[in-house]
């Protein structure tokens, strides 16, 4: 994928009324833009995610994957308060700023997206896909863009971040909050509580058979140096290594602002605003994004189909099971092409 940045040079105005003098947005494409086949596919990434799909969802993207550069013209866009590019909290050109950075919400990650597109001089989207907080802004994104959007797949989110997901956030956040550096106005400030606020996340990422296929102790009178236990370990240090404790606490708190009814009167009612012919995709196993999140989303936005995959990697499945995953969006695109009432292998 090729790295782009867009500097918009205007004043943007976030949804709770502050306002960033400018805004830099860090974006990768892949093949080549052709209105005229209609073959855009934008990608929506996950809370720690970047720009680069190819990176983190191969299986699914890639030369020859399901979604290729052969035929699409892929999309992503690292979201607003992310530390891989587009404007966040690193990004401020005060060193005192770091915790004054303003509060964002996923309307305000796709107002940037929808001005990220603008510019690209793309007017309609095939397909807008995205899981987890990536499915939250595509579902924000054809609401509140409907007609943008031919075709929306949403995957393991929801329309409105649960109790249950949010006290996993404020939790870890709790974490960070802990760490004697966090107050300190330095870019690596929190990086000790961002490893607990990461294996903390992790549980809720996976399941309870994950971890009993893979973590296991074999030895029986072992007693510690558990292998769950230096996992947990290593997840930490792993995200330490490549992400940002200011970003994470950021971003963690624009998940939790996530419902499609703000303003709206009612959840339903937005779902019903949808035009895009849409798949929803659950994870049978996922214990963050229980599935009958993604059965509301079905039932509730007007000829929607829903699919779930069977799987023990919990709510990382959406990342891991792209061989079943593309085995459903198959069936999905074949049967939209003759008739939306023909669901095969779909629920």
């Amino acid at each position: 994928m090729q790295k782009h940045k867009l500097t918009y040079n205007k004043p943007f105005e976030l949804e709770s009324g502050e306002v960033l003098p400018y805004l830099e947005i860090t974006f990768h494409t892949a093949g080549t833009f052709d209105p005229t086949r209609n073959n855009v596919v934008w990608v929506c990434h996950a809370l720690t995610g970047n720009s680069d799909v190819f990176d983190w969802w191969a299986g699914l993207f890639g030369i020859d994957d399901f979604f290729n550069p052969k035929d699409h013209f892929i999309v992503c866009a690292n979201v607003l308060g992310s530390c891989y590019g587009s404007t966040g909290p690193l990004q401020t050109t005060d060193s005192t700023a770091f915790h004054r950075f303003p509060k964002l919400t996923i309307r305000d990650m796709v107002k940037a997206h929808d001005l990220l597109r603008q510019d690209l001089g793309i007017s309609k989207i095939h397909t807008l896909i995205g899981g987890s907080l990536g499915g939250q802004q595509a579902v924000e994104w054809a609401i509140s863009q409907s007609g943008l959007v031919e075709n929306l797949i949403l995957i393991a989110t929801n329309a409105r971040h649960s109790p249950w997901g949010i006290a996993f956030n404020e939790s870890q956040r709790m974490a960070i909050e802990t760490d004697a550096t966090w107050q300190l106005n330095t870019p690596n400030a929190g990086i000790q509580g961002m490893k607990v606020a990461r294996s903390m996340a992790l549980i809720s990422y996976r399941a309870y058979e994950t971890y009993q296929s893979s973590q296991i102790d074999t030895e029986l009178d072992k007693v510690d140096d558990f292998k769950a236990s230096s996992y947990q370990q290593y997840q930490g240090e792993k995200l330490a290594r490549r992400f940002n404790a200011f970003s994470y606490y950021l971003l963690s708190r624009a998940m939790d602002t996530h419902n499609v009814g703000r303003h709206r009167k009612s959840i339903k009612r937005a779902l019903n605003l949808i035009a895009a012919r849409t798949l929803v995709v659950g994870i049978s196993s996922d214990g963050l994004f229980p599935t009958h999140e993604q059965q509301f989303l079905a039932q509730n936005i007007i000829g929607a189909k829903y699919a779930e995959i069977d799987s023990f990697y919990g709510h990382d499945g959406f990342l891991v099971e792209t061989e079943k995953l593309a085995s459903i969006l198959d069936s999905f695109y074949t049967n939209t092409k003759t008739s939306l009432t023909k669901t095969a292998n779909l629920l």
